[in-house]
């Protein structure tokens, strides 16, 4: 009978244990074998809470290797885990499993990558793979100063084996200046380097911070930061270099004091009116060249290979040419990639407004780049030009009889000027991320129109990340190494099911993609494609503008950069998240960077102290150091130029920390983190704590908070929570001033991620309550942006009272969003002016008062997010769920 009742528990045991372990579906879109992939996966409250009990199968039900991190958690309401990275090596499929459970057990990882980090003023890192191994050091040259691979697989490293070092004068990486005393060549130090969070056996991220100083005392010091991936087993290594913009960009005379749009003061407000100021137009320090470099150590007789795409630049699916060029003597090798001027004297709507139709005032059909002449790829030895084409693919190669060095620069047209160099008199093997025979970068400004009601030059403390895949290898095929560089240059995507984004609820009731509601999906997904067709066809691109877009399109043309608002780097991420489509992955991606790093000022930054040095005198020589800018973490108003505008409460971070969490983007939330404890300073005083500065600074701090835990955010967050909650009794009911209607979207999604993981009941009778007056008395301020961004809180409405008058009310409202289906795709229109006057033709959107329709199907993303976005998600969510709401 004790063994009958033995068996039976064990029985009951094994059933139980089985039942714990659960599995996730994994599906990688533009799968390359081999590909380091690190994916972002979100789990409901509740459901996982160590890392450590997840596992990874193969499309063979395999185990494989994974490194696994906790990135955030469901606290301070639960602790369980909100959101996972986790790292695994692709292989020839596409499909996988994530397995998760208390009693899920992973298996170790065979190879590991061996590191050490010393940050004494004469340390510096070392860092094995297994093949491979690269040191950094302090005083260095400001890159990788010795690469050796294991050629003999005999475990170390000796100098026969050295295949690549740093060149000599602290010219590993390099930002040169040019200003009318003529170049001013940089020299690269090395401060610190950091690991980041995500490091671990497989796969280790290292941060180095540098400074790049000058010999004209004229010329600013300029940060810069490369994050280097390294990967256990392999001989490549991923590289993002970030660089800082911090010269003067023009001649104009400067005044004393600050504009009224961000002043801190009231003492010294400067004049817009210095229009006549010829100084404004006239290049001060230009950008002569930037970029990464190694020395090489192969054999003289080397080839340098490189692909080239036949046909036009803006076909996808174009065959590659690969040419190959014997290295000299003498002559370099050079793959230049260029593109249109980046701006051709654009003036702004207001310039149409008064009549000026034919003053350049925006980018039309007619004025679209000529796609014959404009875009170039050459191929050069020496002076003389050997290939050309419209598109370069991004990567070149050296290699000897036995070993090779490629590099592949990612967004090698979008983000054009670029060129990659061989130059055989210093065995100089360059990554150039501006290259020097593209002429300087100027920031000087096209035109002395004021934009966003300011004429100013906010072009000091721009920055630009790059990223590098760099491969070192044994002499491998060309074929090969156009595999290794698919890694970044066409990165495969790894996506959960869409079902299990939106499960999570991570942000809420969405609904994932179908096909149920067509009328609503066509509002959303025709809009992201116009967004596509127009970044493709005007082009947007450009080392400081891909990523973006243009916001009005008036008269068969486009006008200012977007730089955006609001949020639009999410949608794009939400999107994403919704259809599963690496499209719109890319294209988060490339929002997401452009903002974090053009629409945003990063300098003057006083360094951080962190107590490294042993001398006490360390930290009183950081008290002296200057103070950072006011400004540092603000952001650019949507303009004509990207650095014309700045304007209090215009950065959203949460596209950033989307990015952070699906794709590991370290610095998306370093950059979050700037921005927050520039809210902690409110420097505009109580201007700061009203208005939509209020409820941005909620909805970008509760977002800041949830992935970083940090007590100073809550504290900060708790504060404005409570002032918002408190005006809110001043206010009728309504949560928000009526002068900013629109703003919904930041207030009650704020408001509803802090109700989320604090569980706090006042937030909750908040939410009901402006939602009961947004039914009652719809916001029409800014016509359609303010009265159907009141959708989704009518929704929350329906959600926490289960009353139908909010969710009828939010369909009434949404009818308007219902657009009709096309004729035909939209890749199958000819041009701009053909799909415009077809998107209008199926859309129910009402037109506006006043003199054009900022909100019609027609128009960018920017007024998209209010009407849109935000609330279709939403409400598709609840028409299929309205009946659970009232069980």
């Amino acid at each position: 009978m004790k063994n009958t009742i033995a068996v039976f528990l064990v029985c009951i045991s094994l059933n139980l244990l089985a039942a714990e372990k659960k599995q996730l579906p994994i599906e990688i879109q533009n799968n390359v074998v081999g590909a380091p992939i690190t994916l972002g996966i979100p789990f409901p409250m509740g459901e996982l809470h160590y890392v450590d009990n997840i596992r990874l199968l193969n499309s063979k039900g395999e185990e494989i290797p994974c490194q696994t991190t906790e990135v955030t958690t469901w606290a301070p309401i639960n602790d369980s885990i909100k959101w996972v990275w986790v790292f695994f090596f692709s292989d020839e499929a596409s499909k996988y499993t994530l397995e998760y459970g208390d009693e899920v057990f992973p298996m170790s990882p065979k190879e590991r990558i061996v590191s050490i980090n010393n940050m004494r003023p004469g340390g510096g890192i070392d860092v094995n793979t297994g093949p491979l191994s690269f040191t950094i050091d302090k005083r260095g040259n400001g890159f990788l100063d010795k690469v050796s691979m294991d050629f003999n697989d005999d475990g170390t490293f000796d100098e026969s084996e050295v295949i690549a070092s740093s060149p000599e004068e602290h010219r590993g990486t390099f930002l040169d200046i040019l200003d009318d005393a003529g170049i001013d060549t940089s020299k690269a130090m090395i401060n610190e380097v950091f690991r980041e969070k995500g490091s671990g056996p497989m796969h280790a991220i290292f941060r180095i911070e540098g400074t790049y100083v000058y010999e004209r005392k004229d010329n600013n010091i300029s940060p810069f930061t490369i994050r280097i991936h390294a990967y256990a087993g392999k001989t490549y290594v991923k590289v993002l270099h970030t660089m800082t913009y911090t010269g003067i960009p023009d001649k104009h005379k400067i005044q004393e004091g600050e504009h009224a749009n961000i002043a801190t003061q009231n003492k010294k407000i400067l004049s817009e009116d210095t229009s006549d100021d010829p100084g404004w137009t006239q290049p001060n320090d230009q950008i002569a060249a930037c970029g990464l470099q190694l020395k090489y150590h192969l054999d003289q007789t080397a080839t340098v290979t490189m692909p080239m795409f036949r046909g036009n630049w803006y076909d996808e699916n174009t065959d590659q040419k690969l040419e190959t060029v014997n290295v000299s003597a003498e002559d370099k090798v050079s793959l230049l990639q260029t593109g249109p001027g980046r701006n051709r004297g654009i003036k702004g709507l207001r310039s149409l407004f008064r009549g000026e139709t034919n003053s350049g005032s925006g980018e039309s059909a007619a004025a679209a780049v000529d796609e014959n002449d404009k875009f170039e790829a050459t191929i050069l030895n020496g002076s003389a030009v050997l290939s050309k084409a419209q598109k370069a693919k991004g990567w070149i190669n050296i290699s000897d009889k036995n070993r090779g060095i490629g590099i592949g620069i990612k967004n090698f047209l979008e983000e054009y000027p670029k060129g990659l160099e061989v130059d055989p008199k210093t065995n100089a093997i360059l990554g150039n991320i501006w290259p020097l025979e593209n002429g300087p970068m100027s920031f000087a400004r096209k035109n002395t129109e004021p934009d966003g009601q300011m004429l100013a030059n906010f072009a000091q403390g721009i920055t630009k990340t790059t990223e590098f895949l760099y491969y070192f290898h044994d002499g491998e095929a060309t074929t090969e190494v156009d595999k290794k560089m698919d890694y970044v240059l066409k990165s495969p995507v790894a996506h959960v099911s869409p079902a299990w984004y939106t499960n999570a609820k991570v942000y809420g009731n969405i609904a994932p993609f179908s096909t149920k509601y067509p009328e609503f999906e066509n509002a959303l997904q025709y809009k992201y494609e116009w967004y596509l067709f127009n970044q493709k066809r005007q082009p947007w691109y450009g080392i400081f503008d891909y990523g973006d877009g243009k916001s009005y399109y008036v008269r068969d043309q486009w006008f200012q950069w977007t730089n955006n608002e609001p949020t639009v780097d999410f949608m794009l991420w939400t999107n994403f998240m919704r259809t599963g489509d690496a499209k719109y992955y890319y294209m988060a991606q490339a929002m997401s960077r452009h903002t974090m790093d053009v629409d945003n000022i990063h300098w003057p930054k006083k360094r951080s102290y962190l107590g490294q040095i042993n001398d006490a005198i360390d930290f009183w020589d950081y008290e002296e150091e200057k103070e950072s800018t006011p400004y540092l973490g603000i952001g650019r108003r949507h303009a004509g130029e990207h650095w014309y505008a700045l304007l209090s409460a215009h950065v959203w971070i949460q596209g950033w920390i989307a990015s952070y969490y699906l794709t590991g983007d370290q610095r998306a939330l370093e950059i979050a983190k700037m921005t927050g404890d520039t809210y902690i300073k409110r420097i505009w005083g109580d201007h700061d704590l009203r208005g939509r500065r209020l409820y941005l600074s909620v909805l970008n701090l509760v977002e800041l908070y949830d992935a970083t835990k940090l007590e100073r955010y809550r504290k900060e967050l708790d504060e404005r929570v409570n002032l918002m909650l408190t005006l809110q009794q001043e206010q009728g009911g309504n949560l928000l001033l009526d002068r900013y209607g629109y703003s919904q979207t930041y207030a009650v999604q704020g408001l509803y991620k802090y109700y989320q993981i604090t569980g706090k009941k006042e937030i909750r009778k908040a939410l009901l309550e402006h939602a009961r007056w947004v039914r009652n008395v719809p916001p029409l301020n800014h016509e359609m942006e303010s009265y159907l961004a009141t959708i989704y809180p009518l929704l929350l409405g329906y959600e926490f009272s289960c009353q139908k008058s909010f969710l009828e009310e939010a369909l009434a409202r949404a009818e308007v969003l219902k657009v009709s289906e096309l004729t035909k795709d939209i890749n199958d229109f000819d041009n701009e002016k053909e799909l415009s006057e077809a998107l209008l033709k199926v859309s129910n959107l009402p037109k506006s008062a006043g003199m054009f329709t900022n909100w019609e199907i027609n128009q960018g993303l920017r007024v998209f997010g209010w009407t849109h976005a935000y609330n279709i998600p939403y409400l598709i969510y609840w028409l299929e769920h309205a009946d659970e709401n009232h069980k």
